[in-house]
C-alpha cells in the first residue's frame, strides 16, 4: 500500500502536483484523468487519505462523493445524454493508484460488458 506521503493524489491535494481541476471543495477535488478513457474522464477524491473503497467508513464523506458526480456531470455537459461512474477497489478490480477516487466518463456511447 501506498503511505500518505507517497501517494500521487495526496500529492495533488497538497499542491506538490497542480492536476487540471475541474472542482474543488474543502473536502473533495475533482480532475481531468491524464490518460482518458472517453472524451470525459474526471477522477473524483476525498482529500482525506482512503486508500480503497473497503476503508471508506465516513457516511457523509461517501455521500458527498456520490452526490457531487451529477453536479460535475452537468458542468461536463454528459448529464442528459449519460455518463457512467467507476470505482475500482484493489489490484484484481484494476485499481492502480491506492487513495480512493471515483472515474465519471462520458461523452460518448459507452459499451457493455466494459472489461
Amino acid at each position: 500500500m501506498t503511505t500518505e506521503t507517497e501517494c500521487l493524489f495526496c500529492k495533488m491535494v497538497r499542491g506538490e502536483i497542480n492536476p487540471q481541476r475541474v472542482y474543488e471543495d474543502e473536502h473533495l477535488l475533482a480532475f481531468r484523468d491524464i490518460n482518458p478513457q472517453a472524451p470525459v474522464h474526471i477522477l473524483l477524491i476525498p482529500k482525506q487519505h482512503i486508500a480503497t473503497l473497503n476503508d471508506l467508513q465516513n457516511k457523509d464523506l461517501a455521500g458527498r462523493l456520490l452526490t457531487q458526480v451529477g453536479t460535475i456531470a452537468t458542468q461536463e455537459n454528459i448529464a442528459e445524454d449519460g455518463y457512467r461512474t467507476v470505482i475500482n477497489c484493489n489490484q484484481n478490480s484494476g485499481q492502480e493508484v491506492f487513495h480512493l477516487h471515483l472515474h465519471i466518463l462520458g461523452g460518448r456511447r459507452l459499451n457493455w460488458p466494459p472489461g
